[in-house]
C-alpha cells in the first residue's frame, strides 16, 4: 500500500471510533486478520473476534476517546500513539459499571495488507486502566 492509502485507512479508523462504530472499524480489518490483545487475554483471529474486542471497550466506555498523536509509516506497518479516556458508565467486561474515569496513552502497531489491516497490536497498560476504574488494586 502507499503511504496516501495508509494515511486514509488510518483516518477510516479514526472515524469509526470516534462513533464508536465497532461494526466501521472491523471492516477495516482483513477476515483473517490478527490482534494481539490485552483485553481479549491473548490473540484473537478473525474479524469477528476483532469486532468483539471493540464491542467491550464501546459499550463499557460509551464516552471513550482515542486522541491521535503521532502516525509512523514504514512501508506496510505503521504505529499510531494515542491518549484513551473514557469513563466505565457501560460495565466494562460485562461487569457492573463503577462510573471511575481512565485515561492511559496507547501505541497501535498495524500491518496492513490489500487495503486492510491484516496484523493488529494495541500496546497500552491494561493493569492501569482496570486499577483507575476500580477492578483493580
Amino acid at each position: 500500500m502507499k503511504r496516501e492509502e495508509i494515511v486514509s485507512l488510518v483516518a477510516r479508523c479514526q472515524t469509526a471510533f470516534d462513533t464508536l462504530d465497532a461494526d466501521l472499524i472491523a471492516a477495516e480489518h482483513s477476515e483473517s486478520c490478527v490482534m494481539d490483545s490485552p483485553t481479549a487475554g491473548g490473540t484473537v483471529v478473525g474479524r469477528a473476534g476483532i469486532l468483539k474486542v471493540y464491542d467491550l471497550w464501546f459499550q463499557g466506555f460509551p464516552d471513550l476517546v482515542a486522541t491521535p498523536e503521532e502516525l509512523l509509516i514504514d512501508g506496510s506497518r505503521f504505529s499510531q500513539s494515542y491518549m484513551l479516556t473514557g469513563t466505565d458508565t457501560g460495565g466494562f467486561l460485562g461487569l457492573p459499571a463503577t462510573g471511575k474515569p481512565f485515561r492511559v496513552p496507547m501505541v497501535w502497531l498495524c500491518e496492513v495488507g490489500d487495503g486492510k489491516i491484516v496484523r493488529s497490536r494495541p500496546v497500552y497498560d491494561f493493569s492501569s486502566v482496570l486499577i483507575q476504574i476500580g477492578l483493580l488494586k
